[in-house]
């Protein structure tokens, strides 16, 4: 192996002495160099192979060559490339080589190698490179796209492209993210002929080419792929991705309509023909001949119509095709232009009456969703259309009467809107809902009423909420209850919600340092106070939460009230208590903090 890497080493000799030769690396550097090298060279000779290490070895001489590119800029001298970048290039190549041989399947490897290759090597390289690739990754079309793109983009190689969307295809004739890209580099292709035919007409230059033959220009390669693609890969959401693909091309009109044409002949009973035919409506504009609107108003007036030929569309998709995907389709189209930002009162009144009918429609049906029913609910909320987010509330919540969401929603309304009756309606939610839902529902009253009601009030509804809720979700609320109290009666009144909850498990650690917190706030601090809440934290979490006890010894040491000597007694209890990982994460604390790192 040492003769290897002596081999090796040697071979580098030649750059190494023009690097020096002409000024761009010191003798010292050169040294560095070599000494980098060899360690590098000894860990991808030696019997065990590790993949890190091939990447480090590329990762030098990577930053290698960057650095002589910098320093070249720098001196400004360009010359001796073959013996130096060239050299280095070819022996990364060789690595990658060697490792991409090992490591067969490991992709990023491979695409570390196209990387390295469209920045360094030649372009027959890279396309060698491909081919590698994908004979061993021929099951990964996202691999097959990146080499066709690759072909026709950099390599300017329709032919090349071609052929490697159609090798793909042979290995995934079901794929439709294969068909689409091939059917966008047909119709880069032709448009690209008809750039350059454009040219050859310019300067007057008469050039027969069979590329440049009228089907070819107008899109007919693109059309046999679009024709071939839809008879194996059905449904809607296809073909209106060829149809937005085809659309981005100008020349291509009569394919468009053609595509267009077939989306309605071949699923009309889908959802997504519908809407794309609606939508379809707002980007067509004005009719030739009809003046275009020119004052803000005039504008506002077009949009108007545009959207009202949108809603035609879908009042008659709904007729056609009453499902609830459609009628989802149609409201979702009403939200986003209700939502929409506009200075016209005029289309903003037409936008929300055109949402409310819709709305109706849809839930006299019961064919809406309880997800759009929550969306209308936010949207009408945040534009302060409170009366309108009031009666989708109160159909949601008829129609959805065990979502805890709904009724939350609903109640936020009426707090929005000022009811006089929004207790009695609390009362009426608890009804509906099952018990393990309402812990939002409670904590909302309980906002509310320390809002809107007295002090009395608003502790009522906190010891109803801890009756009605138990279990986990319990932990929560008491934490909300003993942090209103300290907000309203101060310590005092803290102290005594938390004495009445001392024993109504479970807690949460928060629990007992928000009281030990609340204690250090006074002014009059008791430190046998303190010493109790730990006390009390310790008895629910004594035996996994390391924290607490390195806290309570840290009070005894730097509280001006505190004792020292206790800490020697809480350490070996802690030690007692303690389990497992939590006992060995006690002691590094308590030995970090032994040697002043805390």
């Amino acid at each position: 192996m040492a003769e290897i890497i002596q081999e090796r080493i040697e071979d580098r000799l030649p750059e190494l002495e023009q690097l020096e030769r002409i000024g761009l690396f010191s003798h010292a550097e050169i040294k560095a160099i070599i000494k980098k090298a060899s360690d590098l060279e000894y860990k991808i000779q030696r019997r065990t192979l590790f993949k890190e290490d091939f990447i480090n070895y590329v990762q030098y001489e990577i930053n290698l060559l960057e650095l002589i590119q910098r320093r070249r800029t720098r001196i400004g001298y360009s010359f001796k490339k073959d013996e130096i970048e060239n050299s280095i290039v070819h022996r990364v190549q060789g690595v990658f080589q060697r490792a991409s041989a090992k490591w067969k399947d490991d992709v990023q490897l491979w695409l570390s190698y196209v990387v390295f290759c469209k920045k360094w090597a030649t372009k027959t390289q890279l396309s060698k490179v491909f081919s590698a690739m994908l004979a061993i990754h021929s099951n990964k079309p996202a691999l097959w796209i990146m080499a066709a793109k690759w072909e026709m983009e950099d390599r300017l190689s329709s032919e090349s492209a071609r052929q490697l969307f159609l090798r793909a295809l042979r290995f995934h004739p079901e794929c439709a993210k294969l068909y689409k890209e091939y059917f966008r580099m047909e119709l880069m292709h032709a448009e690209k002929l008809r750039k350059e035919k454009e040219e050859f007409e310019k300067a007057s230059m008469d050039v027969e080419h069979p590329d440049y033959s009228e089907e070819i220009l107008k899109g007919e390669l693109a059309r046999i792929i679009y024709k071939n693609s839809v008879s194996i890969i059905k449904g809607a959401e296809f073909h209106v991705s060829l149809l937005s693909i085809a659309q981005l091309f100008d020349f291509a009109k009569d394919l468009q309509k053609e595509i267009y044409d077939d989306l309605q002949t071949l699923h009309t009973d889908d959802p997504l023909t519908w809407d794309y035919v609606a939508r379809r409506e707002l980007e067509i504009e004005s009719q030739t001949g009809e003046e275009q609107p020119t004052t803000k108003q005039a504008k506002a007036v077009e949009v108007g119509r545009k959207e009202e030929r949108c809603c035609a569309v879908y009042e008659e998709a709904v007729k056609t095709l009453p499902t609830e995907a459609m009628w989802k389709c149609y409201i979702t189209f009403c939200l986003e232009r209700f939502t929409k930002k506009s200075n016209s009162g005029f289309l903003r009144g037409k936008r929300l009456e055109r949402t409310m009918t819709s709305f109706r429609k849809a839930h006299e049906l019961k064919l809406l969703s309880e997800c759009q029913y929550k969306q209308l609910i936010v949207s009408l909320l945040c534009h302060k259309f409170l009366r309108e987010a009031l009666e989708v509330a109160v159909a949601g919540t008829e129609l959805f009467r065990d979502s805890g969401t709904m009724w939350q929603l609903k109640l936020r309304v009426l707090i929005e809107s000022k009811s006089p009756d929004i207790a009695m309606l609390f009362e009426e939610a608890f009804v509906h809902l099952k018990p393990q839902v309402c812990l939002p529902l409670w904590i909302s009253w309980a906002e509310w009423s320390e809002d809107a009601k007295s002090q009395e009030d608003t502790e009522a509804v906190f010891k109803k909420a801890l009756l009605a809720i138990i279990g986990a979700d319990s932990v929560t609320l008491k934490n909300k209850y003993l942090d209103w109290a300290y907000r309203s009666g101060g310590y005092r009144k803290a102290r005594a919600v938390f004495k009445s909850l001392q024993e109504s498990r479970p807690f949460s650690v928060d629990f007992f340092r928000k009281m030990i917190q609340f204690e250090k706030e006074q002014e009059s601090c008791n430190m046998a106070n303190i010493r109790e809440y730990y006390e009390r934290a310790l008895r629910e979490f004594g035996s996994t939460d390391s924290d607490l006890w390195m806290d309570y010894m840290k009070e005894e040491l730097n509280h001006p009230l505190g004792r020292p000597e206790n800490c020697g007694q809480i350490y070996w209890r802690a030690m007692k208590m303690l389990q497992g990982e939590s006992a060995e994460a006690f002691v590094a604390k308590h030995a970090m903090h032994q040697t002043g790192h805390l």
